[in-house]
């Protein structure tokens, strides 16, 4: 779609699945919207989901050219539809967190010196000294993590100094692990940049400084209170916090609109992929079945509760499937329509449990404020309403972190003015309004929550074999 002939701003999202852009006008209104999706635009790599499962199930990696192919694309394609980039003012972008560049010794004098005539896949093609970089669900760093925490006198006292325990995805160490188990390719690299700082790197045509803020807050007009949850690839849970209190599980980050406070963070690596895959398995592949299992199952699953790990979880770490009847015994599988709402019960229980270990508690005025792709499903969202006991609003786009980069561009423009980002967002559309809890749900809610916490202890981490085994 062409975007009308007005100043603009763009917002971009290098995400796990996809390259996603959005423009808004002065009146914050997104007036163009698009994307790539790897696995299907650009099926030459070969990627599932947008990343390469290596054979020992713990690495996890994505090609980068694919990355600047993909950004050659999209441009293309907006260039095709008649998008006027001589109107864009400014323009900002995110990336996914944790993911890692690596730039090849001269790589910098490539990128000064880009010529228009080709495109930048090409032109950057011998510029990365990893050319599969590791990402978010990467789980092969455990004697890197060991060995960090150990060096600052364990793990809390780490937490302490930076928000965070060492968790495996972290970049320090996956560039702990190349340092030491491929020397040579770091000797050769001269940068290393994280996915976002990449991307704003290829648009600057020199290496770009680290942004130590986050865009899916912005996008989505965050309150103290109210709580974010982005149902993407992986899981994420974001909470305004005045008074941080760093603990073993979750992290403590800058808060990306208000100074003054923090922004803590829950992330849980079986997301969409995982609902996806019992949606496939349980509902022959239709959101529409998965919907109508919800609503055909009583709130509560009568008592039958899962955890459902794919792959090794991040918040609790553990793996495999595990169901348990009302008698908390387990059983080896559940009726279908069971199924799918033992995995959405699930989720979101655990997320309220671990959010409240960092302390957070739900208040009368608390809002939750869903996006990512299974934030347009309604069923699912009555789950998480119910689970929470409190409200669920959503914005015009599931987008979030595109809309946020784009908020964000525009304060860039003013930010030397002290002006704040509440103010450049007051025109914002207000987020919506979409299901509120049913009636009675917190109580039968509270001794499930209770429940589950105490069956989550029965699976945790333990050697994987054990756990596919069951």
């Amino acid at each position: 779609m062409a975007a009308p002939a007005v100043p603009c701003y763009l917002g971009w999202d290098f995400s796990t699945q996809q390259l996603k852009v959005i423009a808004i006008d002065e009146q914050l209104r997104v007036i163009y919207e698009d994307n790539i999706h790897f696995d299907k635009d650009l099926p030459e790599f070969r990627t599932h989901c947008g990343v390469y499962v290596h054979n020992d199930k713990l690495t996890v990696t994505s090609p980068v050219l694919m990355w600047v192919k993909a950004l050659d694309m999209i441009l293309e394609k907006m260039k095709s539809s008649g998008f006027n980039f001589s109107h864009v003012r400014a323009f900002s972008g995110a990336g996914q967190q944790h993911g890692s560049v690596y730039w090849k010794e001269g790589a910098s004098q490539i990128l000064k010196n880009l010529s228009p005539d080709l495109p930048l896949h090409q032109l950057l093609k011998a510029c990365f000294s990893v050319s599969d970089s590791p990402v978010w669900m990467d789980s092969s760093t455990a004697s890197q993590c060991l060995s960090l925490e150990k060096a600052v006198g364990g793990a809390q006292h780490l937490a302490n100094i930076t928000g965070s325990r060492a968790c495996e995805r972290f970049t320090g160490n996956q560039i702990a692990k190349i340092y030491s188990q491929n020397p040579e390719v770091y000797a050769q690299t001269e940068r290393i940049s994280l996915v976002s700082s990449f991307a704003a790197s290829l648009f600057l045509s020199a290496y770009a400084p680290i942004d130590y803020c986050d865009a899916s807050l912005a996008g989505m007009k965050l309150e103290e209170g109210d709580i974010a949850i982005s149902l993407g690839t992986s899981d994420t849970l974001f909470l305004w916090i005045q008074e941080p209190t760093p603990a073993l599980e979750g992290h403590i980050f800058c808060n990306p609109v208000d100074s003054q406070a923090y922004m803590a963070l829950l992330c849980f690596k079986n997301g969409s992929l995982m609902r996806e895959r019992i949606r496939d398995d349980c509902a022959s592949g239709s959101w529409d079945e998965f919907s109508k299992a919800l609503k055909c199952t009583v709130v509560g699953n009568n008592g039958n509760l899962g955890f459902y790990f794919d792959v090794i979880e991040i918040t609790p770490e553990a793996v495999g499937i595990h169901r348990f009847n009302r008698d908390d015994n387990k059983v080896p599988n559940f009726p279908k329509e069971v199924e799918i709402r033992a995995l959405i019960e699930g989720q979101f229980m655990a997320k309220r449990i671990h959010a409240e270990k960092l302390g957070y508690k739900i208040m009368p005025r608390t809002r939750i404020l869903a996006t990512g792709g299974a934030s347009c499903n309604k069923e699912i969202l009555q789950v998480l309403s119910d689970v929470f006991s409190a409200p669920v609003y959503t914005i015009d786009t599931a987008n979030s972190a595109c809309l946020g980069c784009a908020y964000r561009a525009i304060h860039g423009l003013v930010a030397e003015t002290s002006v704040s980002l509440a103010d450049v967002v007051k025109l914002a559309p207000e987020p919506r309004l979409v299901v509120t809890p049913t009636a009675g749900a917190d109580q039968l809610y509270q001794p499930l929550l209770k429940r589950y916490a105490e069956l989550e202890q029965k699976v945790v981490y333990c050697p994987i074999s054990f756990h596919l085994a069951n």
